[in-house]
């Protein structure tokens, strides 16, 4: 009897950090049936993996695609990256529950943290759910092209608990809101969310200034989210921490929800210094937690971001001119005034009275090829460029984008700035790289593709781990976290979530920037190169590059916590 599909000729990377191996996957329905020498066995469709590579499909566990997925289910540029499961609803912020009433601060909320427009969330969501479980069945008839796996946001529930003062530093919540928030958690975990998120850095705000619920929110209120949770099983406690103005009091945090919640994941990073120090210090506290207190894992960037400056959306200057020009509404129009010699003259000076928007030190060139440069070896700032041609920062942009015919990107180094322990630090074992943030700051990053760059740069072209390891932090070991038993690895019985890629070509594509928002509003996307396709349950999602309109993807709702 014939398979429904039989992968062929590739080599076979099945997620457990094993070796690879020649092998041939074959599919029936949503499942993979055999793995190995398939040579004598038939298949209704036939994929050539000669000369590729065949891998578990990719976990992401920090994206902020809840609100996408109403308008572009295809989940991109996520689903051209290898990714096939998104972890939704991090750092406290998500869309349920809700009331009628709520909805508009729930957008603006998202908006203020996540700079997702609040008209694309009111008219691009149909808002036909009030609890979270409810939520979770409307993602599911949104037909979405990836799986997808849900955190309950603390803001959520604290507003929904609590009100306004929700947001008030030193407001405690009552005997019977605490009550509530539990009922919350064992409500929404029963009916399928793998746990709750929260953020409590002071850089996430609501629209009046204000810090987003829970920020403050004291350990009692944490415990009692947690003991929510265990009524139905438990889950998982993903954060954001505090660690910059009060670093023990978050460690003392997370080690109390390891213990009460059993499984956290929070966010964490080289910093901006330089040295191993980040490396001692985060693997040192992650192994301590993982052997005394529970399942804690990290998730970290693999590289350095804040925004991307250029004549797309964010300018180099904050000045009426540059202003002016950034209203005009063609990237060609913009072009063409700063080749004109009296709108350049003035540009120039407004950016050398004001300076750049940003550190010049930290803008860091993008080039124009067809695969950006992000430096990630110590390249030139624009300040480092400025000083060797004795001109001024902003003449060094100008310049860049007239060669560039408007096209050039600058990556501004707001985040992660540690270079010398990045590698060490990738590969400590109780870290995850990803938090690209996939949905999220729309318009000033394009992180998505940090699964691609992680594979192509860090691992490929750097060698600081073995394509067997990096595979298996991003697959199973990503999978585990989640609770996903029968995802991230390549073996019979196991959901055929699958990738097929070239090993050696594989590259991140440059970002562009689109309109494709609701009400026009833009983002930047990034493709891929070196995919050769991506299934999800058994069903090509994307082919060389492109979706094929499959949205296959599904609400997964059930996962194994011990």
């Amino acid at each position: 009897m014939a398979h429904d599909m039989i992968i062929r000729g590739g080599t076979v990377i099945d997620g457990t950090g094993s070796a690879g191996r020649a092998a041939d996957v074959a599919v029936d329905g949503d499942r993979i049936t055999a793995v190995g020498d398939l040579s004598a066995e038939t298949a209704r469709a036939e994929v050539d993996a000669t000369g590729l590579t065949v891998t578990p499909g990719f976990v992401d566990l920090h994206t902020h695609l809840d609100a996408q997925i109403g308008w572009d289910p295809l989940m991109t540029s996520s689903s051209w990256q290898g990714v096939t499961t998104a972890l939704i609803g991090n750092c406290g912020v998500s869309f349920a529950p809700v009331t009628p009433q709520n909805r508009a601060y729930l957008a603006e909320l998202m908006e203020s943290v996540e700079d997702i427009p609040r008209g694309a969330i009111l008219d691009g969501l149909p808002w036909d759910w009030h609890t979270y479980p409810e939520y979770l069945d409307s993602v599911q008839r949104m037909n979405p092209a990836l799986n997808v796996v849900g955190l309950v946001g603390h803001c959520a529930v604290r507003y929904h608990a609590m009100g306004d003062r929700s947001m008030d530093e030193g407001a405690v919540a009552t005997p019977d809101e605490l009550a509530l928030m539990r009922d919350i958690m064992a409500e929404a975990v029963a009916g399928g969310a793998v746990g709750f998120s929260t953020s409590r850095i002071l850089l996430h705000t609501v629209p009046d200034g204000r810090k987003v619920p829970g920020t403050f929110a004291p350990v009692e209120e944490y415990v009692a989210m947690a003991e929510g949770m265990n009524r139905s099983g438990g889950g998982l406690f993903q954060a954001v921490m505090d660690f910059a103005t009060k670093m023990d009091h978050e460690m003392d945090l997370l080690r109390t929800m390891a213990e009460t919640a059993g499984d956290v994941l929070f966010s964490t990073g080289v910093g901006n210094g330089t040295g191993q120090g980040p490396v001692d210090f985060w693997g040192g506290h992650i192994d301590d937690m993982r052997r005394n207190h529970g399942r804690v894992t990290g998730v970290s960037q693999i590289r350095p971001s804040g925004t991307l400056m250029g004549l797309q959306q964010v300018p180099p200057v904050a000045g009426p001119r540059w202003k002016a020009v950034m209203k005009l509404p063609t990237l060609a129009m913009r072009l063409a005034a700063l080749k004109d010699p009296a709108t350049r003259e003035g540009l120039v000076e407004e950016g050398k009275a004001r300076g750049l928007w940003y550190d010049a030190s930290l803008v860091h060139p993008l080039g124009d090829g067809d695969v950006p440069d992000y430096h990630m070896e110590g390249g030139k700032s624009v300040a480092d460029l400025a000083a060797e041609l004795g001109v001024s920062p902003v003449e060094v942009v100008i310049d860049r984008l007239i060669r560039s015919e408007g096209r050039e990107l600058f990556n501004v180094w707001f985040f992660s700035r540690n270079m010398d322990a990045m590698p060490n630090f990738l590969n400590l074992d109780g870290v995850i790289p990803g938090l690209g943030d996939a949905g999220a700051h729309a318009g000033q990053i394009c992180d998505a593709d940090a699964t691609t760059h992680y594979l192509s740069y860090w691992v490929r072209d750097r060698g600081t781990t073995s394509l067997e390891n990096a595979v298996h932090k991003i697959t199973q070991k990503s999978a585990s976290v989640l609770g996903l038993v029968d995802r991230g690895t390549l073996a019979p019985g196991m959901h055929a979530d699958i990738n097929v890629f070239d090993a050696a070509g594989l590259d991140i594509a440059y970002p562009e920037y689109v309109n494709d928002f609701p009400h026009g509003s833009g983002r930047f996307r990034v493709n891929a190169r070196g995919y050769a396709a991506t299934i999800v349950n058994g069903r090509t999602v994307t082919e060389n590059g492109r979706n094929t309109g499959e949205r296959s993807g599904r609400v997964l709702r059930e996962f194994s916590r011990g």
